[in-house]
């Protein structure tokens, strides 16, 4: 298992280009099982949630081969399979999108209960609720989701939730309407560009679907479907990561690939707290917009609330922390997605940040600097937010866990380097961590109270997913 070791302190400059969105990605690598012909995408980045999907796909009867750095080629060539098996499921949850199209195509699915990251209670029931109305026989035994139908039928389906609407949830019953008999209605659909994204490629298939970017969908059920030659849309949780990551070391960054129309509620926030951004002219040849950040020497407190699309999306609540623990004053951060999604507030605190959690929001007292320290990440964005705080904090920090950042952002640690950070992946080991960081740097510790300190670590460690 790798850390990372991260020298803070040094201003990022330069240019960095924002990859395909993981989030769009994966779904539609999952709808790829619906098309009678070859799919290719495009701008797909190499992650590993996009290897482990294209595992379970593999065992599903697909052909998926990396044609460039950033192209799939999908391919069906075997439609018996219908078992996505808990091995491969349990390391994502995007896995679940792959049920849906099971279904459409093949009349029967039978998919493990998904895992994934470890931010609060995400139920299925939206899914199977949307799947039943569209004449389904679900049940679930053993772990497993147990679906069938002889012949999708068109119907009307509501998708709201507690939280707000369901993102794959929708995928998923969009999926299937597509190739059910009849006109079906989605209300409450989620409205996320990655959505939109998701019924833009299955249009190219042939589906179709009025209504995307919208919480009414309307869709009239097709015989098949063809190939297709899709682009996935910018990654607007990457791209405000590597804004914040220019905006917290006080940096001059240029971030290329960029979508602004989706990006509206973390670009206003960004503004709030004092950091300039404006969009530059891109050069001939390229692709989306290009967003240029700089820091200011001192941020303002802000209040942020995650919220669905067009709000400010949960998957950059953590990273705004990590901003807001700089800002004069008292900020408040609150999750209205995912209201328990705060483990990392502990490790932030490590670093030297003041934060306490009240309910579902979090009250942030800024603080002058950050100072090195050992954390450890429990998720994949809380990984994201410790690499910024990280990066702006004053000497070395080790950070554990890292595997959960290779989900979802692509070799992170050289691209940063380009920018002029310092950051190590290393192997996690004692002899990596930096003396000034050791336990036992200039305090006597007795070695019984090590022993026991260690048992106590080792039976409290929460089990890995």
């Amino acid at each position: 298992m790798d850390m990372f070791v991260v020298r803070g302190g040094t201003p990022l400059q330069g240019r960095i280009r924002v990859s395909g969105a993981k989030n769009a990605a994966l779904p539609i690598m999952a709808a790829s099982i619906m098309a009678d012909d070859a799919v290719t995408l495009r701008d797909v980045p190499d992650l590993v949630d996009v290897r482990t999907l294209a595992s379970l796909l593999g065992t599903l009867g697909l052909l998926v081969e990396r044609q460039d750095d950033q192209s799939l080629q999908l391919e069906v060539i075997d439609n018996s399979a219908t078992v996505a098996d808990y091995e491969l499921v349990r390391r994502m949850r995007a896995s679940i999108c792959v049920l849906g199209p099971l279904l459409a195509r093949r009349g029967r699915a039978c998919v493990s209960l998904p895992g994934g990251c470890n931010i609060g209670d995400r139920p299925i029931d939206l899914h199977l609720k949307g799947l039943e109305a569209l004449g389904a026989d679900i049940r679930i035994e053993r772990g497993y989701v147990m679906a069938s139908a002889k012949r999708l039928r068109g119907n009307r389906v509501f998708l709201g939730g507690s939280f707000g609407s369901t993102v794959t949830g929708t995928c998923n019953v969009l999926a299937a309407a597509v190739l059910a008999d009849g006109v079906t209605t989605i209300e409450s659909a989620a409205c996320e560009p990655e959505v939109v994204d998701f019924g833009n490629f299955l249009r190219s298939l042939g589906a179709k679907i009025d209504g995307l970017g919208t919480p009414f969908l309307r869709i009239e059920g097709v015989r098949r479907l063809g190939g297709t030659d899709h682009t996935i849309i910018p990654d607007r949780i990457e791209a405000a990561t590597f804004l914040i990551a220019g905006a917290m070391t006080r940096g001059d960054v240029t971030v290329e690939n960029c979508c602004p129309g989706h990006m509206s509620a973390i670009l206003d926030k960004l503004k709030e707290t004092g950091v300039e951004i404006t969009e530059i002219e891109a050069g001939s040849g390229s692709t989306g917009a290009t967003l240029r950040v700089r820091g200011p020497q001192s941020l303002k407190q802000a209040e942020c609330s995650a919220l669905p699309y067009p709000g400010l999306p949960t998957d950059v609540q953590a990273q705004f922390m990590a901003l807001l623990s700089l800002a004069d004053g008292i900020s408040v951060v609150t999750d209205k997605v995912f209201p328990d999604r705060f483990m990392h507030v502990a490790e932030l605190v490590r670093l030297g940040a003041r934060i306490h959690r009240e309910g579902p929001s979090a009250i942030i007292n800024g603080v002058g600097r950050l100072s090195g320290a050992c954390v450890m990440a429990s998720d994949l964005r809380a990984s994201a937010a410790l690499v910024l705080a990280a990066l702006a904090a004053e000497g070395d920090t080790v950070i554990r866990r890292i595997y959960h950042l290779d989900r979802g952002y692509e070799q992170i640690e050289q691209r940063l380097n380009s920018l002029g950070a310092s950051i190590r992946r290393v192997e996690d080991c004692a002899e990596n961590v930096p003396a000034n960081l050791q336990l036992t740097q200039g305090v006597s510790v007795p070695a019984p109270h090590i022993a026991v300190a260690a048992s106590v670590a080792k039976t409290a460690a929460p089990q890995e997913r």
